[in-house]
């Protein structure tokens, strides 16, 4: 509402006010809100960058492992066929400020060969333990990066919600108190000057 079509009383004045105060702590809850987000996403990511290296590293060992083992094995072997699906990823959920953030857990099983050994070899065993092990730090990785992207969405409307506050209900708020406050202000200076002016009038009378 323009400050022009406000009517300077002081039932306004005290909602002005209290209108103000609530913007200003709705900011600071965005603030400390949007600091947490960042803070959390910041940890996450020194994670993620630790975890991806480690991925790297893995996968190019175990293909390393594989390719040797093809070598020896041929392409076409049909142990690789024989190794099953794991379908025991559990997915439950985390709060950091109203935001649910997922946590990813595959349990570790004992590593345990489902083909015959005689139909492998050391090559393609440490294949299948190097994968075995990217499976698991996949899953840690799509953990933290779907976390990431939840935190940097949240982050962002926190930001405009934070934005808007100060930038615009803020300043408008302190506005529509100034302008209350010396309308009410002038009010007062003109009632205290004819309150004046009566007595003095009054006073005069009674000196006739």
């Amino acid at each position: 509402m323009p400050e022009q079509q406000i009517s300077p009383t002081k039932g306004n004045l005290i909602i002005a006010k209290t209108s103000l105060r609530q913007a200003r702590m709705g900011y600071d809850l965005m603030d400390k809100k949007r600091n947490i987000l960042i803070r959390e996403m910041v940890l996450l990511s020194d994670k993620v960058k630790l975890l991806r290296d480690n991925i790297v590293k893995t996968f190019s060992e175990a293909y390393d492992a594989l390719q040797k083992a093809h070598i020896m094995l041929g392409v076409n072997s049909p142990i690789g066929r024989q190794v099953p699906i794991d379908n025991g990823i559990e997915i439950s959920y985390r709060s950091v400020m109203g935001i649910e953030l997922p946590i990813v857990n595959l349990p570790r099983r004992k590593i345990k060969p489902v083909y015959g050994t005689l139909q492998s070899n050391e090559q393609f065993d440490n294949a299948f333990i190097k994968f075995n092990e990217v499976k698991y730090l996949s899953v840690m990785l799509a953990e933290i990066e779907n976390s990431i992207y939840r935190l940097a969405i949240a982050i962002k409307k926190t930001q405009k919600r934070a934005n808007a506050l100060e930038n615009i209900l803020i300043p408008k708020y302190i506005e529509q108190v100034r302008f209350i406050s010396n309308a009410l202000e002038e009010k007062e200076r003109e009632e205290f000057s004819r309150q004046k002016v009566i007595k003095a009038v009054k006073q005069k009378k009674k000196s006739v």
